[in-house]
């Protein structure tokens, strides 16, 4: 099985987590794993809007969009 190496964690959330998984009745290493698993078991596609959704929540009233300021049309050079 392989193995993970974390470095250069500050003192403070080294503490916190050991708490964390001590309050869990569980090591550090086996509290990261399970919050690793949790995290992956996730539905975390579930939460995200398609485009579709998310133009229609844009073009709801209640939401102001700026609107750029007109400009006049470009005549072309004919030479």
């Amino acid at each position: 099985m392989a193995s993970l190496t974390i470095r250069n964690i500050p003192e403070e959330a080294k503490r916190r987590f050991r708490q964390r998984a001590a309050a869990h009745g569980r090591s550090m290493e086996e509290e990261a794993r399970q919050l690793i698993l949790d995290a992956a078991a996730r539905n975390d596609n579930a939460s995200r809007k398609s485009m579709g959704e998310m133009l229609y929540e844009m073009s709801r009233p209640g939401i102001e969009l700026p609107i750029p300021p007109r400009t006049p049309a470009r005549i072309p050079d004919v030479e």
